[in-house]
């Protein structure tokens, strides 16, 4: 590969999970371009050899000039109900893959249904929510996913704390629109269950209080995978963390930026009357969307990679695999689909 196909683009490159994003991609070899409504901001927090770009998302034709020479484009910069769009379609313009780490469900089901023409026209691919929410739960089901209707998809999350950063603040009050659930293998309105059994997680975090709360994995899954129910589950204590006006944004606890906070995250499959289950856990959801997204990059950059369409994740590239380069490095994986 020349160097301009190994050039990725970073929008929102001056944010918590942007920066993160960005020190990957270098770390792996990659030539980043930082991409930012601020040239102060990118000035004072992006590494001085990496170039900057100043694009707003209401200009277009400076959108696709700020994606020139790049081959992926990341998009790290909420609420994606504003950014998704504009971005992907420039992204698409200049001849970029495109991926974002959206958690908010309805910029994903946009993504798919609005932008699968566009990418197989231009031969490329747009990826939504490749991330800690949406990404890693897609990864899980599909490499647990036996051939045929899955009956059963549940995602559980346990976070210790979650230290909310001012992007996702942002987007919550931005995403007001309803959530939604897979319920008789449809896409149907989120209802509040009041009865939602404790999860026991591996130590420390042991057994938690859950709530229901789907967030984009709802989406990414049933886009590809024909599953009866999907659920999606977090702990009580995070979302109350969330809630909580008071509670700080992220600090970094060591040398590589990361919070101190701790995650587990679970997958548990039922089809043709067997269970399967699998999970990752880690440090900083923020943090580990960073290793995931600059993975799925450098299989976009290979040149015999053929795919174009809005895909999720799982579909985009080989769930296996990628996980398999996830574990150890970035993520403990355990289950039914720990790697070969």
């Amino acid at each position: 590969m020349n160097s301009i196909s190994k050039c990725v683009a970073v929008v929102g490159a001056t944010g918590h999970t942007g920066q993160f994003v960005v020190h990957e991609a270098l770390r792996r070899g990659l030539s980043v371009v930082a991409v930012g409504r601020s040239a102060a901001r990118l000035d004072e927090t992006i590494p001085e050899a990496v170039p900057r770009r100043v694009a707003e998302l209401d200009d277009p034709v400076r959108l696709e000039q700020a994606f020139a020479g790049c081959a992926v484009v990341i998009n790290c910069a909420g609420p994606f109900l504003d950014t998704a769009a504009p971005v992907a379609q420039a992204a698409l313009r200049a001849g970029c893959h495109y991926i974002d780490v959206t958690a908010e469900q309805p910029s994903a089901q946009a993504s798919f249904t609005e932008l699968d023409a566009p990418a197989r026209a231009a031969g490329k691919v747009v990826i939504p929510a490749a991330a800690f929410y949406g990404g890693l739960a897609d990864l899980l089901a599909s490499a647990l996913a036996g051939d045929g209707e899955i009956d059963e998809i549940t995602v559980a999350i346990a976070l210790d704390r979650w230290w909310p950063t001012a992007g996702t603040r942002k987007t919550g009050e931005r995403n007001t629109v309803p959530r939604l659930v897979v319920k008789n293998g449809h896409l149907a309105p989120f209802v509040p269950s009041a009865e939602v059994p404790d999860w026991v997680f591996s130590a420390p975090l042991g057994q938690q209080a859950m709530v229901e709360i789907p967030f984009s994995e709802v989406i990414t899954l049933a886009h590809h995978l024909k599953v009866g129910e999907i659920r999606s589950l977090i702990n009580r204590s995070a979302l109350a963390d969330i809630r909580d006006a008071s509670t700080p944004q992220p600090t970094a606890a060591d040398e590589s930026g990361r919070s101190a906070q701790r995650f587990e995250l679970v997958v548990r499959l039922i089809q043709g009357g067997l269970t399967r289950t699998a999970g990752v856990r880690g440090q900083d959801i923020y943090a580990v969307t960073a290793p995931i997204v600059v993975e799925a990059a450098l299989r976009l950059l290979a040149p015999s990679y053929r795919r174009s369409g809005a895909l999720s994740l799982a579909q985009a590239v080989d769930p296996v695999e990628l996980l398999r380069a996830l574990h150890g490095p970035a993520l403990d994986l355990f289950g039914d689909a720990l790697p070969g």
